[in-house]
């Protein structure tokens, strides 16, 4: 079932449906008596949930909690005789993501460098130009107009497409098929099939970057370590790239808007304020909390955490939203608070080897976009009520699918 059915998520993807940025009622009260419960996964599969700061912290840094979707040493069905659900199981060459040392520390190193703090300061002006273009036909466009269409989802697809040579108008609907493979709802086949198509087109774009490599990231990677790393690891990094690249950062400014509408007090503090703005995306980042869970990791032996012993062979999730609204760490931590002290210590990115690494980039991002748009948008508003905006309810990464504004 793909997202909008009627069977419900399982809890560590759920939110509460009149404040789609807090965790559900039903994931604190479980969490209040027991801060590492066993709960469901979509699949199934049960998995140890971490909802404390500290405790998160020590799981994701901690390399006895592998990231390998399919540990080594797995036996595997051969190619024809695999279930979908066993298709799906197994990691994809290239995305680092899913793997552990030594492999991720090889290619992740690769990619690195395209997202230090000179490589987004040379970037800047160009997502300026972008925010200002998507803004222009955001005002064309209405009022009123959906902001997810035509600012939230253009800005970060612009910006990763050039980055990595992927054509905006050649008319693959890469950002549909990330909708239905981040959908833990969705059935195998629908999964499967918007995996290989996504896979399928990346490969086409690797064998061309190949004969002719240019000005982009995977031109840049070809020319470095085209020795060094495969064609199929080569589109597992883009499409690694472009799904995080262009997903997270959309439903951040999507979502993150609509907290800051509710929030009216709060969204006059950030426009009339420059200097709030990067306090003010930390707290969004906090309070939002796109991803609702990082990847699951296994533990590859017996361990303890805060009194639960966790088995070897467990599958362990840590809860991004319930993580960073933990009061031990954050005073009053349902209140949001633009003012609040930056701390870059939220887990909206990770933590550890698998901090996302182009944060630097989606902060960027976030800084030149939400001030933009309200300073092009003083006076914006809903155009609808609260409750008729759509929320995704079985994404990994957790957003609305439009924004109704009017000005």
């Amino acid at each position: 079932m793909t997202a909008g059915g009627t069977v419900p998520a399982p809890l560590p993807y759920r939110r509460n449906p009149h404040r789609p940025a807090d965790p559900a009622d039903e994931l604190r009260e479980l969490c209040a008596s027991q801060p590492i419960p066993r709960v469901p996964l979509s699949s199934g599969t049960l998995a140890w949930l971490v909802t404390r700061y500290e405790d998160a912290r020590r799981v994701l840094a901690d390399p006895r909690f592998s990231s390998n979707l399919t540990m080594p040493g797995t036996a595997l069905p051969e190619p024809g005789q695999r279930t979908l659900a066993e298709e799906l199981q197994d990691r994809q060459p290239g995305t680092f993501l899913e793997y552990d040392p030594p492999d991720h520390t090889r290619l992740r190193a690769m990619v690195a460098g395209e997202f230090t703090s000179g490589a987004m300061q040379r970037l800047r002006p160009r997502i300026e130009a972008i925010v200002r273009e998507c803004l222009d036909q955001t005002q064309a466009a209405g009022p009123p107009a959906d902001l997810v269409e035509t600012f939230a989802l253009p800005v970060p697809s612009q910006v990763i497409c050039e980055l990595l040579g992927v054509p905006l108008d050649d008319g693959f609907d890469f950002a549909g098929h990330t909708v239905v493979m981040t959908d833990l709802m969705a059935t195998a086949e629908q999964s499967l099939a918007a995996r290989d198509a996504m896979r399928g087109y990346m490969r086409e774009l690797v064998a061309k970057h190949r004969r002719n490599p240019g000005d982009t990231i995977l031109g840049r990677l070809i020319r470095a370590h085209g020795d060094e790393v495969t064609d199929e690891e080569l589109v597992g990094i883009g499409n690694l790239l472009l799904i995080a690249g262009h997903e997270t950062t959309a439903m951040m400014l999507g979502l993150g808007t609509l907290v800051l509408l509710q929030h009216p007090d709060q969204m006059a503090l950030l426009r009339d304020d420059p200097s709030l703005v990067p306090s003010a995306v930390e707290e969004l980042l906090r309070y939002v909390s796109i991803a609702n869970h990082g990847a699951i990791r296994t533990a590859v032996e017996d361990i303890e955490v805060s009194g639960q012993l966790i088995h070897k062979g467990d599958a362990v999730a840590v809860s991004i939203p319930m993580v960073n609204r933990d009061g031990k760490r954050y005073a009053e931590p349902d209140r949001f608070d633009v003012t609040r002290a930056a701390k870059r210590s939220q887990l909206a990115f990770g933590y550890g080897i698998h901090h996302c690494v182009a944060a630097p980039m989606a902060r960027l991002e976030l800084q030149i976009a939400y001030p933009a748009l309200l300073a092009r948008f003083p006076a914006l508003r809903l155009a609808v009520a609260v409750e008729q905006v759509p929320i995704r309810t079985s994404n990994a990464t957790h957003g609305v699918f439009a924004l109704p504004v009017s000005w």
